[in-house]
């Protein structure tokens, strides 16, 4: 499989396009933005956009949906409890002094331990609470698309609605933690890491 990544918005937030060869599917990890590249990165490889699977429902993650959707097809997929987060999204957007955006239309909302197929590979949804309430990892062939719950030498903030720093820790610790050293970090902002150097290198945690 191959992986791109696109940095899209005004805090750099990091999106990521997963293409299986052998079926020419693809998933899309997070939408910040319109990303004008990836219609031709999809003829290049002959490849349908299946997939838009969200790590959580932060403006920051999900405003690029919609025109992306709209374009291409793609199935929208979020955790069950992250709806109340984007469904109150024009509120927060409105104390922080920026304008509200079109919601997302979800195709499906999922849960801890489903299994998301891209061809023959499976994409296993992981819960990891609490830089919002309900963050999800996505777990593919030894890649772990993070989101926001940890950086590289760092962790996601827990000082918005529904962030837990405790319970944040547990997550990396109990979810993250447990998986191989050399599984692939695909985080949400900045530089990717592995299980391996977090564990011996990440202080929050």
């Amino acid at each position: 499989m191959i992986v791109k990544q696109y940095v899209e918005g005004f805090i750099a937030n990091n999106n990521y396009l997963l293409l299986d060869e052998v079926s020419k599917e693809a998933a899309l990890f997070d939408c910040t933005d319109y990303i004008s590249e990836l219609g031709a990165v999809l003829k290049e490889y002959d490849a349908k956009l299946k997939y838009i699977l969200l790590t959580h429902g932060h403006f920051d993650h999900i405003m690029g949906v919609p025109k992306i959707k709209k374009e291409f097809g793609a199935k929208v997929y979020l955790h069950k409890d992250d709806k109340e987060l984007v469904d109150n999204s024009d509120e927060f957007m409105i104390s922080v002094g920026m304008q509200p955006f079109e919601h997302p239309e979800i195709d499906k909302y999922i849960d801890e331990g489903e299994e998301i197929y891209l061809g023959k590979n499976k994409i296993e949804v992981i819960h990891l609470p609490r830089h919002t309430q309900v963050g999800v990892g996505y777990l593919v062939d030894g890649m772990l698309f993070s989101g926001d719950s940890i950086f590289l030498e760092s962790i996601g903030r827990t000082d918005l609605p529904g962030g837990n720093h405790k319970q944040l820790i547990e997550s990396i610790k109990n979810k993250i933690f447990s998986l191989d050293g050399d599984t692939i970090l695909y985080v949400g902002h900045g530089t990717n890491s592995t299980v391996e150097h977090e564990k011996k290198y990440n202080e929050y945690v």
